[in-house]
């Protein structure tokens, strides 16, 4: 498995010049904000990905939740629904792409839990001098593997 970080500017060059095979993509974006009433629309990725799971959440911390109305139980709320795909393209072979705006914070944040939580070295994402995760994306997607992944040992499956 292998999960790339990447930014919507080199994720762009990607598409034009030849996207690879077999990915599943995930895609952060900006939602709508106080600041940027227009925010930048996901790329498109038809034609080219495997599966597309796109998402719009804002990049911010723990700390400052609250000025935009949320709790850590409202932050991301499509979790499961990100860690069932994630699993379902990790079941199908697929490698991951993981983009946002910079490939610096979300992106490398989910990166880092796909990693950590499958081949337990989320770290060389963290330890990495060219990222930034966002760690609190980061726990949101690691509790939400951890729970969809419990749910499908109970039934019987495989991680």
């Amino acid at each position: 498995m292998q999960v790339t970080i990447c930014s919507r500017e080199d994720a762009e060059g990607l598409l034009r010049q030849g996207f690879p095979a077999h990915t599943a993509v995930i895609c952060f974006f900006d939602p709508p904000s106080r600041r940027d009433r227009v925010p930048l629309k996901p790329l498109d990725y038809t034609g080219k990905a495997e599966r597309v799971f796109q998402v719009a959440v804002h990049d911010i911390d723990l700390e400052i939740l609250g000025e935009y109305g949320l709790c850590y139980e409202t932050y991301l709320p499509e979790a499961e629904r990100l860690a069932e795909f994630i699993f379902a393209a990790k079941r199908d072979g697929l490698d991951f792409l993981c983009q946002c705006e910079y490939g610096q914070s979300r992106s490398a944040a989910c990166a880092a839990a796909i990693l950590e939580f499958f081949e337990k070295t989320g770290i060389s994402v963290f330890a990495d001098y060219r990222y930034y995760p966002n760690q609190l994306l980061y726990h949101k997607v690691y509790d939400a593997l951890t729970v969809v992944g419990k749910k499908g040992e109970e039934r019987g499956g495989k991680r």
